[in-house]
């Protein structure tokens, strides 16, 4: 045993020596090359600037960056005339930052090297910008299939003793409800723990329940990456940042509300990829597909798209917008905000003191073909929109009504007078959004009972008989899998009706508001209405009648096919 011990002390005072001489040497080279010196042995590593260079390209190239002071950043090297060093730092200073440089020994670099590990797979480069690897959402995407997946690595990443848990438990969130494809994630305390919620497919999901100590350090990060204020509590507050995916930036909408017990959380997500359908993607059928290809091309006129908030309104008008978008024609849009932008597009934001009416009288001074009125609010915008459509520009925008056909009397309360409605609107349509059908897992079952109840009236003499599938018979219900996370569906289609501006509305418009008489007059259009269009749908196995019905209500769809 005495033997064991001095062998271990001289190997110590071997490896002291062996230290010592190294950093005696890395202290000649600085002054050979007139580069600073630093022992690294006890200094602290900044993990913020180590993660602007990859592992792998630090160890290749023998350096690390261990300080980062706003731009400024302190970089360790064992050779400062190496080429790939040199690049390593080029790439730093193309990205602004203000490099200074130290020679140190191996042993300093391997001391930075080691903290890698300590990284989260989420790399903040910037306040706001949380970036993603390819092979963290690769690895992401492998792991988070299901809710279960999501809530068990939280609750590891919880309970681990890592100094950057915080970080990593944000990470999963929004990795999970990419993985997932939520719109939103809702963070909500209540009296003794915090609920999370995703928007899956536009219905709340419950995730997991949070401890209160980690909600306050989640809140804090979050407020920290959207730009908000730590020490404001009792105020709304509203921040943005974003999250690079593949070279793909996806923008995080931030609101915070004073609650009961703490603020609560929503982050919406706002994905390029999701409003970049394309008509023919988005649910309409052939008939409506050659109506409304028809209509947009139309250099004059107003088309209304009408149904509450999260129909899906605004992609609908973009993919319209994208159909008839041509190098020699000018499209301008006012939205409230801008989710999503265009190219070649001109795109403005509504603030305090640009307005939608402030910004449609300016935008008509702008010569535009085409424009896009996010939503008609108020009867000054109204009166210029329908103006604006009747003086050679064709426009597009929203309304908050419940159907197609209120869009009507909605216009007329707003003080537009219905004899001009004719000659102004070329269609008023409707929409909602109901989920998919997963389609590895769903199952056939026969209509029967309540579900044949509320079919058969809407199938009875439906326009378009033709195109409806043969079996009317069977219907499809929702099961789960790891393909849609256990939910049963997976995505979301619109079901849709159109209204066409003729003859007979436009008479029935200018003597009466009902809804019923303008329904009634569409009739001879052989347009299905929105019920219809959903119930078809449900015979070809896109959707279930109970997420139709959760949606559009069947039962009074049903009574007005039976009054007709």
């Amino acid at each position: 045993m005495v033997q064991l011990s001095d062998e271990r002390k001289q190997d110590e005072r071997l490896a002291e020596l062996h230290k010592r001489e190294e950093e005696k040497l890395a202290e000649m080279l600085s002054s050979k090359y007139g580069v600073e010196y630093v022992d690294l042995s006890s200094k602290s590593i900044d993990t913020d600037a180590l993660r602007l260079i990859p592992e792998k390209e630090a160890r290749e190239a023998e350096i690390a960056a261990f300080r980062k002071m706003n731009k400024r950043i302190m970089v360790a090297m064992r050779a400062p005339e190496r080429q790939d060093a040199l690049r390593a730092i080029q790439n730093l200073e193309r990205l602004g930052y203000e490099t200074r440089r130290f020679i140190v020994s191996r042993a300093s670099l391997e001391r930075a090297w080691n903290r890698y590990k300590d990284l989260s797979y989420a790399t903040e480069t910037e306040a706001g910008v949380l970036t993603l690897s390819n092979e963290t959402i690769q690895k992401m995407l492998t792991k988070l299939k299901t809710l279960r997946d999501i809530k068990q690595h939280i609750d590891d990443s919880i309970m681990s003793k890592d100094p950057h848990r915080i970080s990593r438990v944000l990470e999963i969130i929004m990795s999970g409800s990419l993985a997932l494809g939520a719109s939103d994630v809702h963070l909500e305390p209540e009296q003794e723990n915090v609920r999370m919620r995703y928007r899956l497919d536009g219905v709340l999901v419950d995730v997991l329940m949070l401890d209160i100590p980690t909600y306050a350090l989640i809140s804090s990060r979050i407020k920290l990456l959207s730009g908000l204020k730590l020490n404001i509590k009792h105020a709304a507050q509203d921040g943005r940042f974003s999250i690079v995916v593949n070279e793909r930036e996806i923008e995080i909408r931030t609101s915070m509300l004073p609650g009961a017990y703490a603020e609560t959380i929503v982050m919406r997500l706002l994905d390029p990829a999701t409003i970049g359908l394309p008509m023919e993607e988005l649910g309409f059928d052939k008939y409506l597909m050659e109506i409304l290809n028809r209509e947009i091309q139309k250099p004059n006129g107003m088309l209304l798209n009408t149904g509450p908030t999260g129909s899906g309104k605004t992609t609908t008008l973009y993919a319209f917008l994208r159909k008839v978008h041509k190098p020699e024609i000018k499209i301008v849009t006012i939205e409230d905000p801008i989710e999503y932008h265009l190219p070649g597009i001109v795109q403005t934001q509504v603030s305090r003191d640009y307005t939608f009416a402030l910004g449609l009288r300016s935008t008509l001074r702008q010569d535009p073909d085409i424009i896009m009125v996010g939503e008609i609010r108020d009867a000054e915008v109204a009166s210029t929109a329908v103006h604006a459509s009747l003086t050679g520009h064709l426009v597009f925008s929203t309304l908050h009504t419940n159907d197609a056909a209120g869009a009507f009397p909605r216009l007329i309360d707003m003080g537009v007078s219905a004899d001009i409605l004719g000659a102004a609107i070329t269609v008023a349509m409707a929409q909602r959004l109901v989920r998919r059908l997963c389609p590895k897992c769903r199952e056939a079952q026969p209509i029967t009972g309540a579900s044949a109840k509320l079919l058969a009236p809407l199938l009875t003499n439906i326009p378009h008989p033709e195109d409806m599938p043969q079996n009317r018979d069977t219907m499809w219900v929702a099961k789960g899998c790891d393909a849609c996370g256990g939910i049963g569906y997976k995505g979301r289609v619109a079901v849709i009706e159109v209204i066409l501006m003729d003859r007979a509305i436009e008479e029935i418009v200018r003597k009466t508001s009902s809804e019923r008489e303008i329904w009634r007059a569409s009739r001879a259009q052989k347009i299905r209405r929105m019920a219809q269009d959903g119930a078809v749908k449900v015979l070809k196995g896109v959707t279930s009648v109970e997420e139709l019905s959760r949606v559009v209500d069947l039962t009074n769809e049903v009574m007005l096919e039976t009054l007709a």
